[in-house]
């Protein structure tokens, strides 16, 4: 049997009916899955000539790192986010080596499907991130859940939005530091079907007003999954997955009023043209050697730490997820 696709557990079902579809690479069985249709086999026999088979497109380059402001400043704020799809999971691929590697200041974890009394003890004893917090969904093990972990104690921590319809999942943790706010978040997804999309229309106005009333006080850094593909460029197939959770024309507006309200997606403005570039892939299909992926993560930024911003990264090569780390570079 494949592999279940991305979130299915959280919303409790197999992928669709099979059935048959032209895709680019000609005639293919196919699976219905929330992220649109899956390629899975070839099949024989069907009308017409048999279409050529286009290549995928070519994995995307992590550029080097720019580790300087646009005025010189050198970085002195390191943030890195992952969807770890399962924190204990993560933790037996090998992802905690790979932060190691990377010494980031902050730490920001999403789907870690367990409570803080419940986090690794390899997680528990990072050296350089000794200040942690977790939060999960009420009375719902092995869902969602958030964790923020960093090298020096914030001046205050939260968990959730402030509003009781949007705070029993464990989705946010907010972190004050002295310069900003770092924001972690696991943006509801809209489901297969998009049971949820008017539940996560709602969650996208109640969100951007919380990070407005942050944003009034100081800087926010806001990192994690946001569960959207904003533009056509942010996905590998967006005219096939126009009604699929993710890409729906709802979720990009509420995404789009997010930027119009003051803040920045720190990717597209270092690199607003770059295709490829993708941080999900689904476990199906082999969707991840071909490089058949969306974009879901962010690092989104007041539009007043611009000038602090040296580089927002796709660490796309690296593996223990279907989601790939990112990591953020400011001057602060």
């Amino acid at each position: 049997m494949p592999k279940r696709s991305k979130k299915e557990s959280e919303e409790g079902g197999e992928c669709g009916p099979v059935r048959t579809s032209t895709d680019q690479y000609g005639p293919v069985w196919t699976s219905t899955g929330q992220y649109g249709p899956v390629r899975t086999t070839q099949f024989a026999g069907g009308r017409g000539p048999k279409q050529p088979r286009e290549a995928p497109p070519p994995p995307y380059e992590d550029p080097p790192t720019r580790e300087v402001t646009s005025q010189g400043q050198r970085y002195s704020l390191k943030v890195t986010s992952w969807n770890v799809d399962g924190l204990r999971a993560w933790v037996r691929k090998g992802g905690l080596q790979w932060v190691q590697e990377e010494a980031p200041d902050v730490l920001c974890l999403q789907e870690t499907k367990c409570g803080g009394g419940a986090v690794p003890p390899e997680v528990r004893a990072l050296p350089h991130l000794p200040h942690q917090f977790w939060a999960s969904a009420e009375e719902k093990p092995g869902y969602s859940g958030v964790g923020l972990l960093a090298r020096h104690e914030p001046l205050s921590v939260t968990y959730g939005i402030g509003e009781e319809e949007h705070d029993r999942e464990g989705r946010v943790v907010t972190a004050e530091f002295p310069a900003l706010f770092v924001v972690a978040a696991y943006v509801p997804n809209a489901g297969r079907g998009l049971v949820r999309l008017e539940y996560r229309q709602r969650w996208d106005a109640a969100f951007r007003r919380y990070l407005s009333s942050l944003d009034a006080r100081k800087p926010v850094a806001l990192c994690g999954d946001l569960n959207v593909a904003h533009a056509e460029i942010d996905l590998r197939n967006p005219r096939a997955n126009r009604r699929s959770a993710g890409f729906t024309a709802e979720e990009r507006e509420g995404f789009g009023a997010l930027l119009a309200s003051g803040f920045l997606d720190s990717f597209r403005h270092l690199y607003p043209g770059v295709p490829h570039a993708y941080t999900f892939w689904t476990y199906l299909g082999g969707a991840r050697e071909r490089n058949v992926g969306w974009r879901l993560d962010y690092f989104v930024l007041s539009r007043r730490l611009e000038g602090a911003l040296c580089d927002s990264k796709i660490r796309n090569r690296v593996l223990g997820s279907d989601h790939c780390p990112i990591t953020l570079y400011l001057a602060l």
